[in-house]
């Protein structure tokens, strides 16, 4: 059984999101992919268990009918370690410019080579301003390229794949 994973924040799920998803599980012929939620994740301090609780039950309600859909919470918070196990990691190109950026890793190229030969199977989706390696392009919708969960946050709600938690936008 062919397994990957996508970690994010989630924060929130947004259409994008589950296109990206759909696209991997299709492209890729997983089995099943796992949204994964670090518990404490790089640069994201001011997410804290509430919002992982809150994260969790709303992918859980929206990929209810997407069965080869989950959702994980993990200690990790290196993507490199997040993806360890699985036969494939998905990302969007931000995230992967994060990745091969030596300055991730104390400017030490050697530790980055080591990071990205450690990842298994690499999917990446498109991000408008980012570039995307055409050997690990995942193909999606031309506009999912432009979806933001920080739009989402700021009352872009066409956007969300679920209704704004109360209080929200």
């Amino acid at each position: 059984m062919t397994i990957g994973v996508y970690p994010g924040t989630f924060e929130p799920l947004t259409i994008a999101h589950l296109a990206v998803a759909d696209a991997a599980v299709e492209q890729l012929g997983l089995a099943r992919l796992d949204l994964a939620i670090s518990l404490r994740a790089l640069g994201k301090e001011h997410l804290d268990d509430a919002t992982v609780e809150r994260r969790v039950a709303a992918i859980s309600d929206v990929i209810e009918q997407r069965p080869r859909l989950g959702v994980v919470v993990v200690d990790a918070r290196l993507l490199v370690d997040i993806a360890r196990g699985y036969d494939a990691v998905v990302m969007g190109a931000d995230k992967w410019a994060q990745v091969i950026d030596p300055a991730w890793y104390d400017d030490d190229s050697s530790a980055r080579d080591a990071a990205v030969a450690a990842l298994p199977r690499v999917a990446v989706a498109p991000r408008n301003g980012w570039p995307t390696p055409e050997h690990l392009r995942l193909d999606v919708p031309a506009h999912v390229a432009e979806v933001s969960a920080t739009a989402v946050r700021d009352g872009r709600h066409d956007w969300a794949a679920s209704p704004p938690p109360d209080g929200a936008g």
